[in-house]
């Protein structure tokens, strides 16, 4: 099976990198020299264009920012749909959103070319370890069991949640959680802090009771009381998928009071922070707010 995999940022690099180690694979980055030194270390084959990357791929995989993205490596000045051979299987892991995700289906299904949007979770760590949950959203059950030897190679969890646009909306929800999680625990964080008890001490209560999660057992522990802050994820593109979560619960005429505050406030936390700034680093702006420092 010839795989080409279209996107080399943080996440899609370890993905890339597995799926290289088990399948011919072809890869193509916007910014070629990144291409060319991935390949040159995994040993697979770069191309100078993305058209050319997918022409004879039994799987194409897109790892890119946003669905505009793919939308415009499709239909834009590369022409990559053109360049799809029927029964080709095009997976897309980018976070994206769930309407253009169907729009893109339904576009290539007229050339006989299957699409899944398959947005991943679990970070750098965990494409490096091969240890992603994706969420898979196809119309075809067929579609998810031909996917999966790709998706194996840099996943513990499969999902089928659903049809064209379920994975991208199953994404979103899960990520305005994660930002909920982090701007719930700037706040809490640097509020114990200031009334004396230590960051250290109190997270030890906290994640051992319940109001632990992810952010407060993994992440500020490993990348915060450290003082490491390692920039592994943009804000940006964090804020990115919440607006993505706040703009569905709209289309769907919702009141969704919390979700529309932690919109607000990753947004503010994004110009204030910007572009570079990692998804962290809300509680570095908490930190100057209050006066204090988390740490261990």
């Amino acid at each position: 099976m010839n795989v080409a995999f279209l996107g080399l940022g943080a996440i899609g690099r370890p993905m890339a990198a597995r799926l290289a180690a088990r399948f011919p694979t072809t890869v193509w980055n916007r910014t070629a020299g990144v291409a060319d030194r991935f390949a040159a270390e995994a040993r697979c084959r770069v191309a100078a264009g993305a058209a050319e990357a997918v022409r004879g791929a039994d799987v194409v995989v897109t790892c890119l920012s946003t669905s505009a993205d793919v939308a415009e490596l499709l239909h834009g000045p590369c022409r990559v749909a053109d360049a799809l051979s029927p029964g080709t299987l095009f997976l897309d892991c980018t976070s994206g959103d769930a309407a253009t995700s169907r729009r893109l289906a339904a576009d290539l299904e007229v050339r006989g070319v299957r699409f899944a949007d398959c947005p991943v979770s679990g970070g750098t760590n965990g494409a490096e370890a091969g240890i992603l949950t994706v969420m898979v959203g196809a119309d075809d059950p067929d579609v998810v069991e031909r996917a999966r030897p790709v998706l194996e190679t840099f996943a513990k969890l499969i999902v089928h949640v659903g049809p064209v646009g379920a994975g991208d909306t199953v994404k979103a929800i899960n990520q305005v959680l994660l930002a909920s999680n982090i701007l719930s625990l700037a706040e809490a964080l640097t509020t114990m802090v200031k009334a004396g008890v230590s960051a250290r001490t109190g997270l030890e209560v906290i994640n051992a009771s319940s109001g632990r999660s992810f952010v407060s057992e993994t992440l500020i522990p490993a990348r915060v009381l450290n003082g490491t802050w390692p920039k592994t994820f943009r804000l940006a593109l964090l804020d990115k998928d919440v607006g993505i979560a706040v703009g569905l619960a709209r289309q769907l005429h919702l009141a969704v009071p919390l979700l529309e505050q932690v919109g607000q406030l990753s947004g503010e936390a994004r110009r204030e922070l910007g572009e570079e700034a990692d998804y962290l680093e809300p509680i570095r702006l908490s930190e100057r707010r209050v006066g204090v420092v988390v740490r261990g």
